[in-house]
């Protein structure tokens, strides 16, 4: 502790409650797979197939979902990235002609995202390379149990599996955010 916080402490103020070693070690493991790994699946695509890795999941996220199509919102929920950013990209792949977007039908105020068969034949050229990066990046390294670990800690981080956080989030009209329970999740995490 240093002297500011030792005087901090002195005049009331309330001290934090420090990581422990072990939680200090975790957090940096963390934080530095949060830095790596972004950059290393990063490269490969752009190296492979010439997609970052946002542009690589909208893709992804369209070809799954039915009629390959999502509201920009549900899209924006799906890739965890911000509306604005998620704009910018899809006008990238849509001057591409992988993807095209449309206006609900049904409500005006909806903008869709369309999956184009050119953009699915990128995607499907692009996914081996990406799913060799991801084994050689975390999963070669992982035994079958530290596999299920990894679910399980990323689950009680985000609150739930993802797609279980992401569509109760949205079926609740609410943005997914990290760390918020899905309803029907066990309480004792």
């Amino acid at each position: 502790m240093t002297s500011d916080r030792a005087g901090a402490a002195a005049d009331g103020a309330e001290e934090p409650q420090w990581l422990s070693p072990e939680e200090r070690d975790a957090w940096l493991c963390l934080s530095s797979i949060m830095f790596q790994l972004p950059g290393q699946l990063e490269n490969q695509l752009q190296r492979d197939s010439g997609l970052g890795f946002v542009e690589y999941m909208v893709l992804a996220m369209l070809s799954e979902a039915p009629e390959q199509r999502l509201s920009m919102s549900d899209l924006s929920a799906q890739t965890s990235t911000r509306l604005a950013r998620l704009s910018r990209v899809v006008k990238r792949l849509e001057e591409q002609g992988f993807v095209r977007r449309s206006t609900s039908t049904v409500d005006r105020r909806v903008t869709l995202c369309h999956l184009l068969p050119v953009g699915l034949e990128v995607l499907e050229a692009a996914a081996p390379g990406h799913v060799e990066q991801v084994r050689r990046s975390v999963f070669n390294h992982l035994t079958r149990r530290q596999v299920t670990q990894l679910a399980g800690i990323g689950e009680a981080l985000l609150g739930g599996k993802p797609s279980a956080v992401i569509n109760a989030q949205l079926e609740r009209g609410q943005r997914p955010r990290l760390g918020e329970a899905c309803p029907g999740d066990d309480a004792e995490r």
